[in-house]
């Protein structure tokens, strides 16, 4: 099988997870960093999938890579190659695919709830859960493409997940976590906590607590996802 491509946008936020479970179902990846640089691919029928993290940035900002990835991912949903974003990468593809990307109506930081769309296409993504503990870190906020189903939503942001074809998937929320992503972001973004939790954003001590049980939650989560998104990875 070709190899997956995992867009990077910032250090800070790396393939986690997602890539984790990856190599643990012996799917090959390749990851582009464009935050390092690398070069833009020509044709999405060069890999199997096409997976996207997150980042600070914002998909309003001029940066010269976004006009082309958004090409890049049109050719890929025409073309049929899956395509999953992750928070920034749910907004590129909800922006390439002509919806708006705005500020949140609420900023969310931290561990908050989403509740999963009672159909069945929202059951068969998220292993029939009604509702699960994301982790969320954003300031922006996506409409819904054309044609695209909502599958996640929550009191603060009712757009925090859709499906296009019943092949690709945006996230709004974070599912790739582990303890080393979610220590890096405390680290590296302190003075965006509060110092008292609201109900819209954690202070690091409640994003920390009971940290083990949480990621071992979510993981599942996103086992469920990435199994239902790896089903449809194009074959040459």
């Amino acid at each position: 099988m070709l190899p997956i491509a995992i867009f990077r946008f910032s250090r800070t936020e790396g393939p986690a997870y997602f890539a984790q479970w990856l190599d643990a179902h012996g799917l090959a990846w390749r990851l582009i960093a464009l935050d390092d640089g690398a070069a833009m691919p020509a044709d999405p029928r060069a890999f199997a999938g096409i997976g996207m993290m997150g980042g600070p940035m914002s998909v309003n900002d001029a940066l010269p890579w976004i006009e082309p990835l958004c090409v890049l991912l049109r050719d890929a949903i025409d073309a049929r190659v899956p395509v999953i974003g992750h928070c920034l990468g749910g907004q590129l593809l909800a922006r390439a695919m002509g919806a708006t990307v705005t500020r949140a109506a609420r900023s969310e930081i931290g561990w908050i709830d989403v509740d999963v769309d009672d159909t069945p296409a929202a059951r068969a993504w998220f292993g029939g859960r009604p509702r699960f503990g994301a982790f969320q870190w954003h300031y922006d906020a996506f409409g819904l493409p054309a044609g695209a189903t909502r599958v996640l939503s929550n009191a603060f942001n009712p757009n925090q997940a859709y499906t296009i074809d019943d092949r690709h998937i945006g996230l709004q929320c974070h599912v790739e976590m582990t303890g080393e992503l979610v220590d890096t972001w405390c680290r590296s973004a302190r003075d965006e906590l509060p110092a008292a939790s609201t109900p819209a954003m954690q202070s690091e001590a409640d994003i920390r607590a009971a940290l083990p049980a949480r990621l071992d939650a979510l993981q599942r989560v996103a086992a469920s996802i990435y199994t239902r998104w790896a089903e449809g990875l194009a074959r040459p």
